[in-house]
């Protein structure tokens, strides 16, 4: 067993990605090419200000030899993130690349912008999805549902949409079948150290001593580990997500009160809705009442003018109509 770092910190992942031959290794495993050059495109974003959402980003120019001999350029976007994180992050920046000048190439047609794949290290799950890595690729169609392939790959559509590949870190068990699974085996976070989660503890004999690429990895994150600077910037990140996640742990029981006050809040006033209701109709029963009242007092009034227009005293049609004198008076 040896003990390397643990390249899920940012500054791991970047150091080990500034390393071409590195870069060339894990980029062609991911993509299933092969990959023969690759740059840092300028414009590479890393985390200087940091945010709840800690989205780490390099953007590599890739350079892909065919079977054929012909080679390609493309853009792979490379983004990890430690934490569960908006997709909406994820797109704004996908939108930086297309408005990007630098990603436009010329040819002697026309203009268009480099094919582009995006390429996902996420540090959480994605649902109930249980395969480590996902191809997400895109197909054209015509209307009644056909593969369209006359004329594909093209330059205008391959620059109007993109693959990607999304790879699930918490996923990875320590099982290696394929290439894919050597390279990415670097990042199983099952081989944590117990008592330093900064390194991971690997088994070196997995990895054939002929394989002189994945050597040159683990040698780099080898040194990683024995960094002094490294391993301090590794401890900013631990206080770093140290105090997102306590802040991350208030707002959860922050808005779980809110939630329960809301359920309280929501059962006054049903509450309350129901005594409104009572009243209302217990108005509305008074209402009635009081209608049928003037109704009577009306249908009264009518019975003592015809009495008196009949001659009869005011006596006579109090004892007749058994109510009392005065009343008759006032009306």
């Amino acid at each position: 067993m040896i003990t390397i770092a643990n390249p899920i910190y940012d500054i791991v992942f970047k150091y080990l990605m500034e390393d071409e031959r590195i870069a060339r290794t894990i980029l062609s495993a991911l993509l299933q090419e092969n990959i023969i050059k690759v740059e840092i495109r300028p414009h590479e974003y890393s985390n200087n200000k940091r945010d709840a959402l800690s989205v780490f980003r390099i953007d590599f120019g890739a350079t892909i030899r065919k079977d054929d001999g012909s080679e390609h350029l493309i853009l792979i976007e490379l983004q990890k993130t430690w934490l569960p994180t908006e997709t909406l992050r994820f797109r704004q920046y996908l939108g930086v690349q297309y408005e990007n000048p630098h990603n436009i190439v010329s040819d002697s047609d026309d203009q268009h912008a480099l094919p582009m794949v995006a390429v996902y290290l996420l540090g959480h799950k994605v649902g109930d999805i249980e395969e480590p890595v996902l191809y997400v690729k895109h197909q054209t169609y015509d209307y009644s549902g056909k593969v369209v392939t006359k004329g594909l790959p093209n330059p205008f559509v391959d620059s109007l949409t993109h693959d990607s590949i999304i790879v699930q870190i918490p996923r990875l068990h320590g099982k290696i079948n394929n290439r894919l699974d050597e390279v990415l085996s670097i990042f199983d976070q099952t081989q944590k150290d117990e008592q330093n989660q900064q390194m991971l503890n690997i088994d070196d004999s997995q990895y054939p001593e002929d394989d002189i690429e994945m050597q040159h990895i683990i040698r780099r994150l080898l040194m990683a580990a024995t960094n002094a600077e490294m391993r301090m910037d590794m401890n900013v990140e631990d206080e770093y997500f140290s105090i997102i996640e306590k802040r991350d742990t208030e707002i959860l029981q922050r808005d779980r009160r809110i939630a329960e006050q809301n359920v309280e809040i929501a059962a006054k006033a049903k509450e309350l809705s129901q005594k409104d209701e009572e009243l209302s109709q217990k108005d509305e029963q008074l209402s009635q009442k009081d209608e049928e009242l003037s109704q009577k007092d009306e249908q009264l009034r009518m019975s003592v003018r015809l009495l008196l227009e009949s001659g009869l005293s005011i006596e006579d049609i109090a004892s007749k109509l058994n109510i009392d004198k005065a009343q008759i008076e006032d009306m």
